[in-house]
C-alpha cells in the first residue's frame, strides 16, 4: 500500500525513524522500493550525479519532470517527493503554485520540496492550499550555494541558529508536512526536531532527527565527487561496477564472451541453403 503524508506524522508520534533515499530512474526506484525504504526523493542533485553539472543550479523543470516520472513508475510503496528546481518558485507565489502543479500532475509524485525559510513561507502556504503536500529544506540549501559562498555547515553561530529555528517554525506554520535539515550541528537539529510537530529528515544533521536521507550514489560509493563527512558508504558498488566493466571489455577483446550459452541457433539445412545462395559468405 502506498505511503502518504500521514505516515510521516504517525512516525514522528510513534518515534519510528523515517528512511529516505534519492532516486532518479525507474530501475533504482524499483530496487529502493522493494527494499522497504519509506520515501524516495527525486532530488535536483541529479544535476551533479546524473547530468554532470557542478551544482544543482542548471537543473530545469523539464529535467525534474523527466526523472520524476520514471521514479514514480518504479515506486509502488514508497512515498515520492520531487525537488522544485532553482527559480521555479522563488520569483512569485504564482510561479511556485504553477510549478508545483506541473510536478504533481505530470509526474505522479506525491509531494514537492522547496529550499528556503521564512522568505518562501507564502509560496509554501499557497502550494499547500492548492492541496499539494510540501516538504521544506533548511540549513545548507544547495540552490543558495552562491549566497553561502560554498558548501558550509550552517547554524553554528547564535544568529544563524536562531534564524534556522525561526525559519523551521515558519515553514511548519505555512503548512509543510516535514522538513529536511542539511549540514547543521546535531544538537541544533535535535532542538529543532523537539520544537516541531512535523518530522525532520536529516542529512548531515545527526541522529536526533526523525529520519535520514542520503544520495544513493554517495552511500554506494558510485560518485567520485567530494565525499561529505556525513556520508557513510554502505557498499562499494562503484568499484564493483568498474571491475565488471573492465572484465566485460577484456572478454569481448579475447572472444571469451559471448559463449555458447549466450547464443541462438538456426537449422543447419537453412544455413547451408543461405551459404549456397551467397557464395561470398564462404570466404
Amino acid at each position: 500500500m502506498k505511503l502518504t503524508t500521514a505516515y510521516f506524522s504517525k512516525s514522528k508520534a510513534n518515534g519510528h525513524k523515517i528512511s529516505m533515499l534519492t532516486a532518479y530512474d525507474y530501475t533504482t526506484a524499483k530496487l529502493i522500493d522493494e527494499s522497504g525504504i519509506d520515501a524516495i526523493l527525486v532530488g535536483d542533485s541529479l544535476g551533479m550525479v546524473m547530468l554532470g553539472y557542478d551544482s544543482t543550479l542548471p537543473v530545469t523543470m523539464e529535467d525534474m519532470i523527466h526523472h520524476a516520472k520514471a521514479v514514480a513508475r518504479g515506486a509502488q510503496h514508497a512515498f515520492v517527493v520531487a525537488d522544485m528546481p532553482f527559480m521555479s518558485y522563488q520569483a512569485s507565489v504564482y510561479d511556485a503554485v504553477t510549478s508545483a502543479g506541473r510536478l504533481i500532475k505530470e509526474t505522479g509524485v506525491q509531494a514537492v520540496k522547496l529550499e528556503g525559510g521564512r522568505s518562501i513561507a507564502a509560496q509554501i502556504k499557497a502550494i499547500t492550499e492548492a492541496q499539494i503536500p510540501v516538504m521544506g529544506h533548511l540549513g545548507l540549501t544547495p540552490q543558495s550555494i552562491n549566497a553561502f559562498g560554498g558548501y558550509k555547515v550552517q547554524g553554528v553561530g547564535y544568529d544563524g541558529a536562531k534564524k534556522l529555528i525561526d525559519d523551521a517554525l515558519a515553514l511548519q506554520e505555512a503548512g509543510a508536512f516535514s522538513l529536511v535539515l542539511e549540514c547543521i550541528p546535531a544538537p541544533l537539529a535535535e532542538l529543532v526536531t523537539s520544537l516541531l510537530d512535523i518530522p525532520t529528515i536529516g542529512i548531515g544533521a545527526g541522529a536526533g532527527c526523525d529520519g535520514q536521507v542520503l544520495v544513493y550514489q554517495d552511500m554506494l560509493s558510485m560518485y567520485d565527487g567530494v565525499k561529505p563527512r556525513f556520508v557513510k558508504q554502505f557498499a562499494d558498488i562503484g568499484s564493483a561496477m568498474r571491475t565488471a566493466f573492465g572484465e566485460y571489455k577484456a572478454e569481448v577483446e579475447s572472444c571469451a564472451f559471448p559463449e555458447e550459452q549466450h547464443t541462438y541457433h538456426i537449422d543447419n539445412d537453412i544455413l547451408s541453403r543461405l551459404i549456397k545462395e551467397y557464395p561470398a559468405a564462404k570466404k
